[in-house]
């Protein structure tokens, strides 16, 4: 029994993780069609899910999940003695926009919704289709909560368009990439205080990524810029077609 109960520990909870992770493999196609398939439903029971008693539960059941998950990476971290102020903070993207996204589905603020559609579900989008989580496999812990993660905030921001009625105009990409570079400035400094490379600004990442394509530092965080305003701006296309088609009835 013990014996066993150190090889599910090792499964699903070790650092060293239990298999290299392999990009578009079975087990990552699988786990993007459950966010695929959980954002149609949300767009088709958009109507129900409008209905007050449904709206909230639903609203507090993602933003619980998401507390957690954000609270468990820490613990497990902390736990396997890998927490470290130079690394570990959550002031990566992924995680700030995760926090942000959970506070703006509880509250309803499309302030912050602005900067969450754009930055979050632009981040977590192209963060699910390449992950960055070298040996992590499912169902292994980080990869459990990698995918919860940043899945969930991309589900944040569509039940709030789906069933809210929340729609960015031209000028939340401007908002959004304004806040964006703030961020990114004051996570500069953190970077020089504290020593470590949250956001990937202050050095590359060591894994291979999009960004060994862009020259070395600092020259790479201008095509960044770049490929940020095509995302958001990609992201905003199928609300600009709404718009053209809707001009158009008039």
């Amino acid at each position: 029994m013990q014996e066993l109960w150190g090889v599910l520990m090792e499964e699903l909870f070790l650092p060293q993780g239990n298999n290299e992770f392999t990009l578009f493999s079975l087990e990552h196609l699988l786990t993007l069609s459950v966010f695929i398939i959980l954002g149609a439903c949300i767009f088709l029971y958009r109507k129900t899910l409008r209905k007050k008693r449904y709206n909230f539960t639903v609203r507090l059941l993602i933003f619980i999940i998401m507390i957690i998950s954000e609270i468990s990476l820490h613990i497990w971290l902390y736990w396997y003695d890998s927490w470290t102020y130079r690394h570990s903070l959550p002031l990566h993207l992924s995680s700030i926009t995760l926090l942000l996204s959970a506070i703006m589905l509880l509250t309803k603020r499309y302030s912050l919704f602005e900067f969450t559609y754009f930055a979050g579900v632009g981040s977590a989008l192209q963060a699910m289709i390449t992950p960055d989580i070298s040996h992590y496999t499912f169902p292994h812990y980080r990869y459990v909560h990698f995918f919860i993660a940043h899945g969930l905030t991309i589900i944040a921001n569509l039940f709030m368009v789906f069933v809210n009625g929340f729609l960015p105009t031209f000028k939340s990409i401007w908002k959004a990439l304004l806040w964006l570079n703030a961020y990114a400035t004051l996570i500069f400094i953190i970077n020089l205080w504290v020593g470590g490379n949250y956001m990937y600004i202050s050095r590359k990442p060591l894994n291979p990524t999009m960004i060994d394509f862009f020259g070395p530092w600092p020259w790479y965080i201008i095509p960044l810029e770049f490929v940020a305003i095509a995302t958001f701006l990609l992201l905003y296309l199928p609300f600009a077609f709404k718009n053209s088609r809707r001009k158009k009835s008039l």
